[in-house]
Order: C-alpha cells, then structure tokens, then sequence
C-alpha cells in the first residue's frame, strides 16, 4: 500500500524571501504535504511571496518582528493543534525562544521537532537564552546545521540528539544562470566596457566592505565597484571613497527584491565577499557566492569561516584584512579573461553538484523520514 505523505508545518522568518521558496516546491514534489508560517512583516520587509505552489503558506502576525531571538507568533499554538502535522521544522535557532515554544507545544501533542541552527561560534549564552536551548536540545528529535563547524558547536555544547550537516537553502539553477545584463549594468556604472566587482549585502564592518575601497585604489581606473544591499556602513562607505579620490569608481544600489538578484549579478565580472571575523561572529556561509557561481560569475572571498568551503575550488581565498593581497587577487583574475571564464564554469559545476535547491531538499526530506522511521521502530 502507497504510503501517505509526510505532513510538515514549517516555520521561518527567513521565507519573507521569495526565493527561497524553490526550496520548498522541490520538497513537495518529493512527496511533503507542507504547510509553511511566514510572518507577514518581518522589520521592514514585507513576505515577498504569499502565493503557493503545491504547498500552503500561513503568514501571520508577529510580536518583536525584527528580533532574530524574541519574535513570537501569537496564534501559532492554535496552528498546530488544528493542523497536527507529522512534524515540525523549526527553521530557527536552538536557543531561539520561538524553537523553545514549538519543540514545548509539540512535545505536549507528542509531534517529532527538527531545529536548524547557523550558530557557528561557541558561546554561553545567558539566562534564559541558556534554558530555552538546553530545553531544545534535550527534547527535539533532531537538528540540522548548516555547516560542519555548526555540528562541532552543537556536540560542545553537550547536544546528543542526531545531528545533521545541510545548508538552509541552496540555488535554484533555473533562475540563477549566465544572461548577459549589458543595459543595467550601464546604468549603473555607465559603460558596458568598465570591468565592474561587486558586493552583494549588508553593509556593515564585520563584512569587510571598507577593504574593497582600499583595494580598489591599487587597481586600474577601468575597475569600478558596486555596493548591493543597505546598512550603517553606507554613508562611511561614501565618505571613504571621496577622501581615496575614487567616487566615480563607487556604485551603490539600494535593497532589491530577491527575484531581481540574478539580474543585478549577471552584470558582474567578479563578486567579492571580504568579511571579517570577529569575536562574536564570522562568516556562516556566504549565500550570496553560490548565487553568482550558478550564474557563472567568478567568486573571491576571504578565509572567514565558512566561505573557504564554499568557494572551494571554484574560486580565490584571500587572508581576511589583506587589502594588498585582495587587490592582487583582483588583478590576477580579472587580468585573464580565460581565467574566469574557466572559474565561472567551475563555480556552476560546484553549485549543480552541491548547493541545488532540489539537493538540499532532497537531503532535508531524508532526515524527515529517518526522524518518522526511527520513531516508528521505537514503538
């Protein structure tokens, strides 16, 4: 007899991005019955997609939008009694106070938890931090973390349930591939011949974006610079590239929607990701270098945590704060037009190999089942 799908009710703020949602039709298409809550608002931001395919989105109302660790849905609890879903993801950390409640909520109804943390530097958190994570930790049938380092933290900090290494979300290679943008890039930077970098974020110190002015003073004129994304590091970023004499190298582009990214990234000749690593914080992934390596455009990061096992072969690591050397990396790639088009090449055979959307689904709905079955076998 035909097994019934698995039914999962899905929760995560970072689904306010329409295109993480490839993730999740590729997980229904594997067989998921998913019901997914979003919050409406989160800060600023507005849920870019409410509309579903093959799956059915719940965006609620939320208390402390903005506030990674204290945000609350108030009719969550009413969610799940109604739906009673086979299990639960709790797309959030394991000291998160959200995580504390579903895995507290489920465990009441007897419902399976998976968490997903990103945490990837150990730290002691305080009271009631500490508690709510400890509570996850004892009590959720699982977690996924999203890269190796993560896993290591999780087993330091005493976690014994399975744990799992799978990034939250990979690249769907159907919207993120090389297509020439030679008109928007223009309008940018005002002529298609220009050799244009690009850094696509926040703009704040601890991702390193004040090197890439420095660096940008050891390079040729023809080399300009775009800055994507918002952050208090705007107006300094400015102020700098006056004072270095080099404004009218120096783009910026505010927020964009998720689903314009593979546009403004095809007008890139190489992407750089210089972040810094700092005592509370470094880099966790970079998913911004897996969207250029799909569409084929040359990636150089720093050695900051996790972007070295990214890029792997697929791109240049330079040492963190190294403006030198960075504007040397800078040179050597984009002196040799072979050269990326060979590193291009290889980022999009990397990212078809490891980073997919259908990849990560896929892996993530093996750990559902394997949560179901052994939960079976220990009846």
């Amino acid at each position: 007899m035909k097994k019934a799908p698995i039914h999962v009710l899905m929760v995560s703020k970072a689904l306010v991005v329409g295109a993480y949602h490839s993730k999740l039709e590729e997980m229904t298409g594997l067989g998921i019955h998913l019901d997914v809550v979003i919050p409406r608002i989160w800060g600023n931001q507005k849920a870019e997609r409410e509309q579903a395919n093959g799956y059915t989105i719940h965006a609620l109302p939320v208390i402390f939008s903005g506030r990674n660790h204290f945000h609350f849905y108030p009719s969550l609890s009413a969610l799940i009694k109604k739906l009673k879903p086979d299990m639960i993801h709790a797309d959030e950390e394991s000291f998160s106070f959200i995580t504390f409640f579903i895995v507290r909520q489920a465990r009441a109804l007897g419902i399976p938890v998976v968490f997903f943390n990103w945490q990837n530097i150990y730290k002691t958190y305080p009271w009631p931090f500490s508690a709510w994570e400890r509570f996850t930790m004892n009590n959720a049938s699982s977690g996924i973390a999203g890269s190796a380092e993560v896993k290591d933290v999780l087993r330091k900090k005493g976690c014994s349930i399975p744990l799992y290494v799978i990034p939250q979300f990979g690249v769907d290679t159907n919207v993120f591939y090389k297509q020439p943008q030679a008109e928007l890039k223009k309008s940018i930077a005002g002529n298609t011949k220009i050799i244009l970098l690009g850094y696509i974020g926040r703009l704040v110190q601890e991702k390193g974006v004040g090197d890439l002015l420095q660096a940008m003073t050891l390079l040729p004129q023809k080399v300009h610079i775009v800055f994507i994304g918002s952050g208090d590091q705007k107006l300094e970023l400015e102020k700098k590239a006056r004072l270095l004499e080099i404004s009218e190298r120096v783009h910026f582009v505010d927020h964009i929607r998720s689903s314009e990214m593979p546009r403004y990234i095809n007008i890139l000749d190489c992407l750089v990701l210089p972040s810094h690593t700092r005592s509370n914080w470094k880099e966790q992934f970079g998913r911004v270098l897996i969207e250029a390596m799909a569409c084929e455009v040359p990636v150089i990061g720093s050695n900051s945590g996790e972007i070295p096992n990214v890029i792997g072969d697929a791109g240049y690591i330079f040492q963190e704060g190294d403006t030198v050397k960075l504007a040397d990396t800078i040179r050597q790639l984009l002196s040799d037009e072979g050269k990326r088009k060979e590193m291009g090449a290889a980022g999009r055979v990397r990212v078809e190999q490891h980073f997919t959307q259908k990849k990560i689904a896929w892996d993530t709905v093996h750990v559902y089942q394997t949560i179901l079955d052994n939960r079976v076998d220990s009846l």
